[in-house]
């Protein structure tokens, strides 16, 4: 009899708690929860952009939506997401198709992680 293990990937995030409370104070209360709002509706728009020109070899797709990526994570304090997909932006220069593969996997274990802190600290869930 073959056993089988089941292994959990369980992703350490990291959050700029710091980068939210200044979104806050520059914009109050109202106006901050409206722009953490769109920019993760904006991050899932780019990262299933990026998984579907992940899906059809399209390199230059897949560079284009991860700078956006990178861009709309730095604006809400998502560090884990940014070295992420930087590191996703690296396996893609060298052309490591099996490093990306194993990258790509963990920015969307990572995003699904985030999103949900943001989404929850920034009392959007309501």
């Amino acid at each position: 009899m073959t056993q089988v293990s089941r292994l959990r990937c369980k992703e350490r995030m990291s959050l700029d708690t710091t980068r939210l409370s200044v979104l806050y104070v520059e914009l109050g209360q109202v106006d901050a929860e409206r722009v953490i709002c769109a920019t993760v509706e904006d991050l899932a728009v780019q990262l299933a952009a990026l998984e579907e020109a992940a899906k059809s070899r399209q390199r230059a797709k897949m560079r284009c939506a991860i700078v956006k990526v990178i861009d709309l994570s730095e604006h809400v304090g998502l560090v884990s997401m940014v070295r992420t997909a930087r590191d996703l932006s690296e396996c893609i220069a060298t052309g490591d198709a099996v490093a990306q593969a194993a990258v790509m996997a963990r920015l969307g274990r990572i995003a699904e992680r985030s999103l949900t802190e943001v989404w929850d600290i920034g009392g959007l869930s309501s």
